[in-house]
C-alpha cells in the first residue's frame, strides 16, 4: 500500500500558519486567534489541490527559549518535521525576521527537506517588494502571500504540489476505522495523557495548565483488535466560562467531534469527584446519541475515603447515563488502561443491537397490559404497534392512539427494555408517533 505525502506548516508564532491551512481546507478547521501560541498541538488534515491528495500539519509556533508549555509546542512542531516530506516555513512579510525565525531555518536545513518559504501577509505589491530580508534565512526565494485574503495562495499550492513526491510505500495496511471515539471531559482531567497511553507517543502536548488542548486532536489507534479514529478534545467548559474566542471555537469543535462520535470516553477525575460540569456534560453526551464508557481517571492516587465518594457520585450525579460501564484506571501509569478496548467493543454491539419486531411487540404490549400508561388530559393513550427504525443508536417509533405519552412512561419502558436486553453504554431512542383520528390500524 501506498501513503498521502505530507507536508509540515512551521513558523514562529502568530505568522499564520493556521490561517495558511485554513485556506488550503477551505474550511475553519484549525482554531485561529490574533495572539500567540493559540495552536498548541500537530494536527493533521487530508487537503486535495487539482487533483493531488496529500496531508497538511499544522504545528504550534516554534520558539526559543520559554517555559515547560513552550518547550512542549516546540517538541512537537519538530516531531512533524521528522515525518514530512515536504516543509512549508511561514514568515511574515510585514516584520523583520527574528532569532526565532533563524533558528527554524537552521532546524529546517538540517533536516535536507525541500522547503518552500512564504511570506504570508503580503496583502499587495509595497509589501511584495520589501521582502529581502528573507533571503538571508537560506531557504530560497520567499513567496509572498496573504492567507487571509487568499492572495498568490493557488500558485503557492501549485509548487507545493508540484514539489511532493510520489505517493510512498506504506506499511500495508488499508484498514478503515471500523469507530469513531471521543475523549471528552471537563478541563485537566487527563484526556490527553491517555489519548498518548493508547497511542505510545506523545501525540498530544500534555501540560498541567488547563486548556492546553485547543484543537480536536485525532488519531487512528488499535483497541484490543478494534481499529478506531481517536478524538482528543478541549475540555467543554459551560458557555459562561467561555470568555476567549479561541475557547469559543474549541468548545464548538468538541462539541462537532460529539456529534460524530460513537463512543465517548467520559473522563472524570477520581481525585475531584462528579460536578456539576460533568452533569452537564453527561446530558449533551446523551442528546448526541453517542455510546459512553465513563473513566475514573488518577483512581491510583484517590485515598480511599475519595474512592467511595466519587462512585456514590457517579451512581447518583450521573444517573442520568447510568446505563454506562465505569472503568477505574490511571492514564498517566496506563493501570488497567487494557480494559478500555473490550468496553469499547460491548457498548459497539450494543449500539448495533437490533429488537426482532414480532418479539418487540409483545415485550411493548405485555408491558402496557401490566403498567397502562397513566391518564394525561383525561386521556389514556394506547400502544398500538412498535418497530426498531434505526441502530447506532438503537431508535424505536412507537405508534399511540388515544393521547400522548409523556417522558415519565417513556423512562419506564426504556428501563424494561434495558432489563431485557444488553444495550450497555448505549443510548435508546424511544420516539412516540400520534395516529391521526380515525386512523384503525393496529
Amino acid at each position: 500500500m501506498s501513503r498521502l505525502p505530507v507536508v509540515a506548516i512551521v513558523g514562529r508564532p502568530n505568522v499564520g500558519k493556521s490561517t495558511f491551512v485554513n485556506r488550503v481546507l477551505r474550511r475553519r478547521a484549525a482554531v485561529v486567534e490574533e495572539k500567540p501560541g493559540v495552536t498548541r498541538d500537530r494536527r493533521e488534515f487530508k487537503a486535495e489541490w487539482n487533483g493531488r491528495d496529500f496531508l497538511i500539519v499544522d504545528t504550534g509556533g516554534w520558539a526559543v527559549g520559554g517555559d515547560e508549555l513552550t518547550e512542549g509546542i516546540r517538541g512537537q512542531a519538530e516531531t512533524a518535521l521528522g515525518g514530512a516530506d515536504l516543509v512549508v516555513f511561514v514568515a511574515d512579510a510585514t516584520t523583520v525576521f527574528t532569532e526565532d525565525d533563524r533558528a527554524i531555518a537552521r532546524l529546517v536545513q538540517a533536516s535536507d527537506l525541500p522547503c518552500i518559504l512564504v511570506a504570508n501577509k503580503a496583502d499587495g505589491p509595497s509589501v511584495e517588494a520589501d521582502l529581502d530580508h528573507l533571503w538571508t534565512l537560506g531557504l530560497g526565494e520567499p513567496k509572498p502571500v496573504s492567507a487571509l485574503h487568499g492572495r498568490n495562495v493557488g500558485d503557492l499550492l501549485d509548487e507545493m504540489v508540484a514539489s511532493l513526491p510520489a505517493e510512498i510505500d506504506g506499511d500495508g495496511s488499508d484498514e478503515s476505522p471500523r469507530a469513531t471515539l471521543s475523549i471528552i471531559g471537563r478541563p485537566n482531567v487527563g484526556k490527553s495523557t491517555l489519548l498518548n497511553k493508547l497511542l505510545g507517543s506523545e501525540r498530544v502536548l500534555v501540560s498541567p495548565v488547563p486548556g492546553t488542548t485547543r484543537d480536536p486532536i485525532d488519531a487512528i489507534v488499535d483497541l484490543d483488535g478494534l481499529s478506531v479514529k481517536l478524538y482528543d478534545t478541549a475540555g467543554i467548559r459551560r458557555p459562561s466560562r467561555v470568555d476567549e474566542d479561541t475557547e469559543f471555537y474549541s468548545v464548538i469543535r468538541a462539541r462537532e467531534a460529539l456529534e460524530q462520535s460513537d463512543v465517548v470516553l467520559f473522563l472524570v477525575d477520581a481525585t475531584e469527584g462528579v460536578t456539576h460540569q460533568e452533569q452537564r456534560l453527561a446530558e449533551e453526551i446523551s442528546k448526541a446519541g453517542a455510546g459512553v464508557v465513563v473513566v475514573l481517571n488518577k483512581w491510583d492516587i484517590a485515598d480511599e475515603e475519595a474512592k467511595l465518594w466519587v462512585e456514590d457520585g457517579v451512581g447518583d450525579r450521573l444517573a442520568f447515563i447510568s446505563w454506562a460501564p465505569v472503568l477505574r484506571m490511571s492514564a498517566l501509569t496506563g493501570a488497567r488502561i487494557k480494559r478500555i478496548g473490550p468496553a469499547v467493543s460491548a457498548v459497539m454491539e450494543a449500539r448495533r443491537m437490533r429488537i426482532p419486531t414480532p418479539e418487540l411487540n409483545r415485550l411493548i404490549r405485555s408491558l402496557q397490559d401490566a403498567h397502562p400508561p397513566p391518564v394525561r388530559k383525561g386521556r389514556r393513550p394506547k400502544i398500538l404497534y412498535s418497530v426498531q427504525a434505526g441502530t447506532e443508536p438503537p431508535t424505536i417509533v412507537l405508534f399511540v392512539r388515544g393521547g400522548s405519552i409523556g417522558p415519565d412512561y417513556l423512562r419506564f419502558l426504556e428501563g424494561r427494555l434495558r432489563v431485557e436486553y444488553e444495550f450497555l453504554g448505549s443510548p435508546i431512542r424511544l420516539i412516540p408517533r400520534t395516529r391521526a383520528k380515525g386512523d384503525r390500524r393496529g
